[in-house]
């Protein structure tokens, strides 16, 4: 695959519509060629769980003056065009992006939704990791990773997983 938009969303509690980050990464031809970042208020104004800020420290200070996740999706979209995505662990963050598509009446433009979780999975044996989360899969493949769970680099580290294993 070589050109696709890879996407990662946090939440601000356990409601998958409460989306409070959303960061993607474009790949045309092979390189990575945009990216895109921006905090979101988190609507109907959801509360920020602890365990949830302790994971990706966006707490409501951060997100009282940002955007909602439909103005958010409008500029998104525009760099997502008609690309397929890519997530590591795409069922959380299509669930997410879904819901939240859901909360603001939007129609969801179902795209083809790929998964380097689920990648990883099938051609990486157990036994060669402990763990095929974000980090660990990068590590094994010797792709530099940092500021896991900031949204932007859990989309480059996907993007450059997805380069590799798709």
């Amino acid at each position: 695959m070589n050109d696709f938009v890879a996407i990662d969303v946090e939440t601000a509690n356990g409601e998958p519509s409460s989306i409070c980050a959303i960061g993607a990464v474009k790949v045309t031809d092979g390189y990575i060629t945009d990216r895109f970042y921006e905090l979101v208020k988190p609507e109907p104004d959801y509360y920020f769980r602890h365990f949830t800020l302790n994971i990706h420290g966006i707490g409501p200070q951060d997100t009282e003056n940002a955007r909602c996740f439909a103005d958010v999706w409008a500029d998104l979209e525009k760099m997502i065009g008609d690309l397929p995505l890519v997530a590591h662990n795409k069922a959380f963050d299509e669930r997410c992006i879904k819901a939240a598509h859901r909360v603001y009446g939007i129609d969801y433009p179902d795209h083809l939704f790929l998964c380097t979780l689920q990648s990883a999975r099938r051609m990486i044996p157990r036994a060669q990791l402990t763990s095929y989360s974000l980090p660990f899969v990068c590590e094994f493949l010797g792709i530099p990773f940092y500021n896991h769970h900031n949204a932007l680099a859990d989309a480059e580290a996907c993007a450059k997983i997805a380069m590799t294993l798709l």
